[in-house]
């Protein structure tokens, strides 16, 4: 687990409540932006896949993870066909990254929830996390909180798709 903890005063908050108050927000080129909660999240159908996460650092770890399927939540608010590009963000001030539509919609691109049979702790990215096992860890961004869909990443940072990519890495993270 990477040791970053958004110990801010709203994720301490919500923590402290069991993130019963925790909301994904889904907004941008979609005919019925949504906010989720964390219960409605854990409603909706599920899937699992083992998969690896190999970080940037040289790390790697094999693990079971259990979620939402991204493309389940764009097809529930109807994303455009415009769109592009899911830029997501972390409750983490300053914390986001982006994928195009193809690894958006890939079934294996999960909002996930659990990790190992067992919901997601915090040092794991809980309580939800956008797993992105076609790309390396940094695109697989931790307390996920909102996706915006659009046809550019102008305007998002430095308009080069990440907070990582801001920093020097590449946009296109694929293993």
């Amino acid at each position: 687990a990477n040791p970053v903890d958004p110990l801010g005063d709203e994720f301490k908050r919500l923590q402290a409540a069991s993130f019963v108050d925790w909301q994904l927000i889904v907004d941008g080129m979609v005919t019925r932006p949504a906010t989720l909660s964390l219960a409605e999240m854990r409603s909706f159908p599920t899937t699992t896949h083992i998969t690896m996460i190999g970080c940037e650092e040289g790390w790697t770890y094999i693990g079971e993870w259990t979620g939402v399927p991204l493309s389940y939540i764009l097809d529930r608010v109807g994303a455009l066909p415009q769109a592009r590009y899911v830029v997501y963000r972390s409750i983490q001030p300053d914390w986001w990254e982006s994928i195009d539509m193809a690894d958006a919609l890939h079934p294996q691109t999960l909002v996930a929830h659990r990790m190992n049979g067992n919901e997601l702790t915090v040092p794991f990215g809980g309580p939800m996390r956008l797993r992105v096992p076609r790309q390396l860890g940094y695109k697989s961004v931790k307390y996920l909180n909102h996706l915006t869909l659009t046809d550019t990443l102008k305007g998002f940072g430095k308009g080069l798709g990440g907070a990582d990519p801001d920093a020097g890495y590449a946009w296109y993270a694929g293993i």
